[in-house]
């Protein structure tokens, strides 16, 4: 999923602020598709551990991937 999401940020970005709105533009900036970046950045805003950071981004993938117009499909 996420070499989709990279290749279409700039769409996703508001998923993804809707999802964590600590997250700064500069954050979306920096993170830029990553998945690694946005795990690191919810761990500095959101102050979890590595294991809260990923489970909210399992959770999150799996909403998206629910979606009628998913980043996954096609």
């Amino acid at each position: 999923m996420w070499d989709r999401v990279e290749g279409s940020w700039k769409e996703f970005t508001g998923k993804v602020k809707e999802q964590w709105g600590k997250l700064t533009d500069d954050d979306m900036t920096v993170i830029a598709g990553k998945r690694d970046q946005l795990a690191g950045k919810i761990q500095e805003r959101y102050g979890y551990a590595t294991d809260k950071a990923e489970s909210e981004i399992r959770d999150f993938e799996a909403k998206i991937k629910a979606e009628p117009r998913s980043f996954d499909a096609g």
